[in-house]
């Protein structure tokens, strides 16, 4: 099965270069329009390259994510995987895990939340592989004795991952509160259906690293293994959030000082304690004898 999750990392890392490359740099010459959304709204379209029928202020996320994934996540999951398929210890298949988390995150992300395009077939595929790539990770993890040489069950880590799941209701509940109150759309549905980002963070993520923190506290090895994914994680969306900020400010897009400390700033800080704990994770932690 180790055999297996490396073909499917070397799939995540061939199909995202396609995905990330043609929605970074792939243009139709095309230009922005305003078109009425289903609720009366008026949206402006991209109206270029892949993401021409996106509106220009999702195609400035998305194509700040495109950046993150190509300069940051590909190389890093290259990396990860000639580490693992060289050393195949518990700290390589945490590191190899949390990059394929990003890709299961992202591949989800563009596969749902993306106006159709003609690059479904790689988001399906990008994502399907990611998906059974998660699973047979973790049932090859599962055959490693976990150490740990230091506490890491602090009080410290438990507030940290406690705020983290919190923060991501902080952001984008008060959104969806805001507009079942006065009985409208969310304010950024534009020409979507749903915000493919609150559930997942809402949904999945947040649950997640309760999750975490739940079988961190019983000293149970899943919870060391989702902490070193969830702090992967939290690194790479802190850095996401940094690059999708800079995209929206060359678009011209603008955020109310209240819109940038809940949505960048919070995940920015998140960040930066997530790399100090994780640091200390893999420092720590045994290199895994496969049981």
């Amino acid at each position: 099965m180790n055999k297996i999750l490396h073909i499917l990392s070397v799939f995540i890392i061939v199909f995202a270069i396609v995905s990330s490359s043609f929605g970074l740099f792939y243009t139709t010459n095309g230009e922005s329009f305003d078109f009425v959304n289903q609720y009366g709204n008026i949206v402006k379209i991209y109206g270029d390259g892949i993401y021409k029928n996106d509106s220009f202020f999702a195609a400035s996320i998305f194509k700040g994510t495109d950046c993150t994934i190509l300069i940051l996540a590909i190389p890093l999951m290259i990396i990860a995987l000639i580490m693992d398929i060289k050393n195949n210890t518990l700290r390589t298949k945490i590191f190899l895990m949390t990059l394929i988390t990003l890709f299961a995150y992202y591949s989800t992300s563009i596969s749902i939340g993306v106006k159709y395009n003609v690059l479904h077939l790689i988001y399906i595929t990008l994502f399907s592989c990611s998906f059974y790539a998660l699973i047979i990770g973790f049932i090859l993890i599962k055959n490693y004795d976990i150490k740990i040489t230091v506490k890491m069950d602090t009080i410290g880590i438990k507030i940290f991952l406690v705020f983290c799941g919190l923060s991501l209701f902080i952001a984008w509940l008060p959104d969806i509160i805001t507009s079942l109150v006065n009985n409208k759309s969310l304010e950024l549905i534009e020409i979507y259906t749903t915000q493919i980002t609150y559930v997942l963070d809402m949904g999945i993520v947040s649950p997640l690293i309760f999750i975490c923190l739940f079988n961190l506290s019983r000293k149970k090895n899943i919870g060391y293994i989702l902490l070193g994914i969830v702090l992967g994680m939290l690194i790479f969306v802190g850095i996401m959030v940094i690059i999708q900020s800079i995209f929206q400010t060359m678009a011209g897009i603008k955020f109310p000082i209240e819109v940038t400390l809940t949505k960048v700033v919070i995940f920015v800080l998140l960040g930066v304690v997530a790399i100090f704990y994780e640091i200390k994770l893999f420092k720590n932690i045994s290199s895994g004898n496969v049981i």
